[in-house]
C-alpha cells in the first residue's frame, strides 16, 4: 500500500474545510486534544482492501494519503483549492511530494529500508496515532522540500551577482530590489526556523514515546536535520552577499550626497566671488 505526502500551500482554513470534506461524505477521525492543527478523514474509497483509506491535513499546509485511491486523492486536492491560503504552483505539488510503501505485520511498528511496518495487532486508535507520527514527518519533509526549492529559485536570481563585483561590473539593482531580496531571505528564514517544527520536536511527542521514536526515526530517513543545516547555510551566504550588495549601494549614496554638498559650496563659492568683484 501507498502513503503520500504533498505540501500545497502555506496554509489551509482547517475549520472551513472540516466542513467542506463532511458535506462530501468524509468522516472526520477525533485525535487527543493535544493533537492540534490537524484534521483527519477517513474514507471508504481505499486504493487496496487490506487497510481502509485515511487523511491527515495539516494546518501547515500539507496533506498525507494513507491507502487512498488516485479518483479520491484528486477530488480532495479539488476541494483544498477553496481553503487554501498563498497556494503553491501545481507542477512543483507534485514534483516535490513524498511517496512510502507500507504493509501490515507482526511486531512492533517502524519505518525499515523505506517501507513503513504497522502493526495488525494495534486498535483503532492507536493505528490512528502511529500514522498521525509517519505523517507528521512526512510533512514537514514535503514543506522543506517547496522551502529548498523557494531558495534555488532566490540563489539562481542572484548568482550573477559576485561575478559581476569580480569583474567590476555595474550591478543593476535599486536600493528598493535590495531591501526586496532582503525581505525575502528573512521571510524564508523564519518559516524554516521559528514557523515550523524543524528544528524541535513536537510536545505532542514528550509523553508518547513510542510515537516519538517513529517520528524520529522517520525525519532521520527523510534526512530533515541534514537538510535544514543545508539551507540555512545557503540562507547565511544569500545574507552576506545581500547585506554587501545593501553597504555598497549605501556607500554609492553618501558619496553621491559628499558631491553634492561640494558642488553646492563650489556654487556658493562661485557666486560669491562673483558678487565681490562686480
Amino acid at each position: 500500500m501507498q502513503c503520500i505526502a504533498y505540501a500545497t500551500a502555506d496554509e489551509y482554513h482547517l475549520g472551513n474545510l472540516c466542513e467542506d470534506l463532511s458535506a462530501e461524505g468524509y468522516i472526520e477521525i477525533s485525535l487527543p486534544k493535544d493533537a492540534a492543527n490537524i484534521l483527519v478523514i477517513g474514507t471508504e474509497n481505499s486504493a487496496k482492501e487490506y487497510d481502509s483509506g485515511m487523511i491527515f491535513l495539516f494546518r501547515e499546509g500539507s496533506v498525507v494519503f494513507w491507502n487512498v485511491e488516485d479518483k479520491t486523492v484528486k477530488n480532495i486536492m479539488r476541494v483544498l483549492e477553496r481553503h487554501e491560503i498563498q497556494p503553491y504552483e501545481i507542477a512543483l505539488v507534485h514534483w516535490e511530494n513524498e511517496e512510502l510503501n507500507y504493509r501490515r505485520g507482526e511486531g512492533q511498528s517502524k519505518l525499515h529500508r523505506g517501507e513503513i511496518l504497522l502493526n495488525s495487532d494495534l486498535s483503532t486508535d492507536e493505528d490512528i496515532l502511529e500514522k498521525f507520527a509517519f505523517s507528521n514527518a512526512l510533512c514537514l519533509s514535503v514543506k522543506l522540500a517547496i522551502w529548498e526549492s523557494s531558495l534555488d529559485m532566490f540563489v539562481e536570481s542572484i548568482q550573477s551577482i559576485p561575478e559581476k563585483l569580480k569583474s567590476r561590473k555595474k550591478v543593476k539593482l535599486s536600493h528598493a530590489d535590495v531591501m526586496q531580496k532582503i525581505g525575502e531571505l528573512f521571510a524564508l528564514r523564519h518559516r524554516i526556523n521559528l514557523s515550523s517544527d524543524l528544528l524541535i520536536t513536537p510536545d505532542f511527542y514528550w509523553d508518547r514515546e513510542h510515537l516519538e521514536q517513529l517520528y524520529d526515526k522517520t525525519c532521520q530517513f527523510l534526512s530533515i536535520a541534514r537538510r535544514v543545516k543545508v539551507v540555512n547555510e545557503k540562507l547565511q551566504h544569500c545574507m552576506e552577499l545581500t547585506d554587501l550588495m545593501r553597504n555598497h549601494l549605501n556607500e554609492k549614496h553618501a558619496l553621491r550626497l559628499e558631491w553634492m554638498i561640494v558642488i553646492l559650496i563650489t556654487i556658493e563659492i562661485m557666486f560669491e566671488l562673483v558678487s565681490r568683484v562686480f
